[in-house]
Order: structure tokens, then sequence, then C-alpha cells
């Protein structure tokens, strides 16, 4: 992104809104924000690095207790006799009927392995560490157990590149998600350790390999729920200070009188730490209402944004339902969504989240720079895209606009072929469109 910029020196001199009709006039290849009724002018930004080895991903995925219960608590297939709804060791769901949080997670993921598995080097870490028996009781010590080397279901791959290898390396992953059961030992329980869990895998070999230097490295965090489980909270309960993540705030006392409150503070750290000490960036999904609303968003937002890997979606007032999705809405000052973060309810949802942030990571064909069907102008005269900060106009041997985005030609194809991660090509795309 350059520093400085000049003004729109298209007059928008050069765009004059009449009725439903836009006039394109003289234009001078450099866009700026403008607020026009009629017009939105998007900008899209990428830094390219074509010889860059397959990202490492490792899925910090949540197994508490929470992950069991209803995806659609409403449903009146999930009541018990009771009138209670099901979830959780004593009455849990018949997933064939009531679909739970886990039982909709695994099934999405087996589907985003199979398709990502050989673009991406997985691994796969659950928290918290499982109590000796999950369907029992457990003390505020094995419930709140931050991840350890037993939670790494699966690490890294040791090595290798090629696509077989790292397929089925993501297939004995899935294997291993769909062996955690919805009841019974071994089912999810616990609470949500989050910030110990991050500081555990900053620490693994794997992501401290001779080859480190040499592939983007990222965490996704898949989480239902707020952070809590730290013993060392500087905030105690029950008080003002305590948000406690109890449906009671009486019960942050005793054993949890730390632990019951909110753990955000630390969880930031802990995902800024990733980032500046290792390189490693946090990517969050939050799957579940809680996470969709008040605390929940303040918090996975936070987290998102020390991780640096926020989600930042284009968007208008007047669309923002289609936009943001739900729960979420358009900022008029930034005109991007204000959740930061990718927000999943069902499925669905889930393996949609899954599916963009795959897109985001897998080494893309560095000669096409995607753009979303509404960045698109109608005119190919109100684009203008940068190739390391220099204005390259269009033509055979630079770029054309075609229905998927920009699709760079001849010398600047290669330029940007023979990208490397010490050398990388930052391109950068201006549009000019109507709302």
């Amino acid at each position: 992104m350059r520093a400085t910029k000049s003004p729109l020196s298209a007059l928008l001199a050069g765009i004059v809104v009449m009725g439903s009709t836009l006039f394109a006039g003289c234009q001078t290849y450099d866009f700026e924000p403008v607020d026009p009724l009629s017009i939105a002018q998007t900008t899209v930004e990428d830094v390219i690095k074509a010889k860059r080895s397959k990202p490492n991903v490792m899925l910090l995925v949540d197994t508490s207790g929470s992950m069991t219960d209803p995806v659609n608590p409403s449903s009146a297939l999930c009541k018990l006799p009771s009138g209670a709804t099901c979830g959780g060791k004593d009455t849990p769901c018949d997933t064939s009927k009531c679909p739970t949080r886990w039982s909709d997670l695994q099934a999405a993921m087996g589907p985003f392995l199979a398709n990502s598995g050989k673009l991406l080097r997985f691994g796969l870490t659950t928290y918290p560490v499982p109590p000796p028996d999950s369907t029992g009781s457990a003390t505020a010590a094995e419930s709140c157990a931050a991840a350890t080397a037993v939670s790494v279901r699966k690490d890294l791959p040791a090595s290798g590149e090629d696509d077989d290898s790292l397929l089925a390396h993501a297939s004995t992953i899935n294997t291993l998600i769909q062996s955690i059961p919805n009841a019974g030992v071994g089912m999810p329980a616990g609470g949500t350790p989050t910030s110990g869990s991050l500081t555990f895998v900053s620490g693994l070999a794997s992501f401290n390999a001779p080859d480190k230097d040499d592939r983007d490295q990222f965490v996704i965090l898949l989480t239902d729920g707020l952070p809590n489980c730290n013993f060392n909270n500087a905030i105690e309960g029950p008080s003002a200070e305590c948000r406690c993540t109890f449906d009671n705030a009486s019960q942050c006392s005793g054993s949890y009188r730390k632990a019951g409150c909110l753990d955000l503070d630390a969880s930031v750290q802990a995902a800024r730490a990733l980032r500046k000490d290792k390189g490693i960036r946090t990517i969050v999904i939050g799957f579940g209402a809680e996470t969709n609303n008040g605390v929940g968003t303040e918090v996975l937002n936070a987290v998102s944004d020390a991780g640096e890997f926020a989600r930042f979606q284009p968007c208008t007032e007047a669309t923002q339902q289609t936009d943001c999705g739900s729960g979420d809405s358009c900022d008029p000052s930034t005109r991007f969504c204000r959740r930061h973060f990718y927000q999943a309810g069902n499925q669905q949802e889930l393996a949609a989240a899954l599916e963009a942030i795959s897109n985001k990571l897998v080494i893309k064909d560095p000669c096409l720079f995607k753009m979303k069907s509404y960045e698109i102008p109608e005119d190919p005269k109100l684009i203008v895209v940068y190739v390391n900060d220099k204005s390259v106009p269009a033509g055979a041997d630079t770029w054309e606009l075609t229905a998927d985005g920009v699709s760079f030609k001849g010398g600047t194809c290669e330029q940007l072929k023979a990208s490397r991660p010490e050398a990388p090509v930052t391109v950068e795309v201006r549009a000019i469109r109507k709302h």
C-alpha cells in the first residue's frame, strides 16, 4: 500500500451519475475513497509468494462439554419428556434426530479435510485435556486442563509436500475427529481453557521445524464458548469485575473463583504472542449462539485481531444481511462487517466458514487475482491495478479483466510466478462500482 495517495483525479471528474446511468469520462487510474449515493469503491490487496511451501495449519478444536448441546435447542426433537433440552453426559442427544454442535462439526470436517488435505499441512489438537472418565465426575483441575502433549491427536506432518501423503495425513485426522463420541467415554467434556491451549501449541516442535521460515503457519481456533479455566486469572469472583462464564454468577467461587471468570486478556495475549514470537497467525471460528452476540463477539473479535487473521468483509448497509451474515451488521464508517471472526451456527455455515478460510490459505494460481462478482465493475475503465505500488495498464503483456477477476498475462504473470518469501510481489486492485 502506498504511503501517500493522490486525490481521485477521475474527478469523479470522469464519473457522473444521472438517474440510473453511469458515464465515464477522463480518468487517471488513481481512485480514492468516494461517497456519492450511487457509487462505491472496492480496494483489494494481496501479497503474492508463489514459491512458498504449503502452509502448516494446526486445528485447535474445542471439545468442552457444551459441544454436545443441540445446534437447535428449540427443536421438539431435542426435548426430553420432562420438557428439558438434551445435552451433556447425563442426557445426551440422539444425534440422528437432534444434531449437536459436535455432530455437526464432525459432518463438516470430513468434506473440508478431503478437499483441502492435499493443499495444506494439517495437525489436530483438542482442548481441554479429557478427564480420566469424561462421563463421571471431574475435579476443577481436570475439567479445566489446557492442552498438553496428550491433546495432540495428530501432529503436523514431519516432512513432505506431495499431495498423496498430505491427503492421507488429513484423512487420519478426520478419522480421529469422527472417533470422538457424542456420548459415553471420551465424549466432549469440561471447560474452555483457550489461553493455555494457545500457549501450548506455540511451543510444538513441529511449529518450530527447520523449514518454518519457508511456509506460512496458522492455528484455526474452533470454539463454541467463552474462554475460561485460567487459575491464574487476575480477576476473582464472585465480583463485579468477574464476568462469570457460568449460568449463575455465584458459581464463580470456590475452586472456580478465578477459573470461572472470563479469560479475555490472557487469551488475547496468547494469540498476540503466537504472532509476534512465532510468526503464527490465529484464525478464529465461533460455533454456536454463545459466540454470536454480546460478550462472545467482543472476545472473539479481540482474539482474531490479536492473531492478525481477522475477517474483514466488505459490506454496505443496504446489503449487510447478505454481506455479513446472521447476527452481524455493517459499520458505515469503515464499510466492513463488525464481526472479525468466522461465525457458524450449524453444519452448513461451518462448512462455508472452513471453505472460506481454506481459500485464503492455499497457494493459489498467482496469475489470477480473484474478485467477488459484486467487486467487479461493469466497465474495465473503472478498475486500476498496481503491482509493487506501480500502476500497470491493461494489455496483452500485463492483465485483463475477466468474469473471475484480474487475469495477469505475459511478463507480469511471470513476475508473479517468480515471487518468493524473500521477494514477494504486492498486488492491489481498486475498482469503482455501483452499489
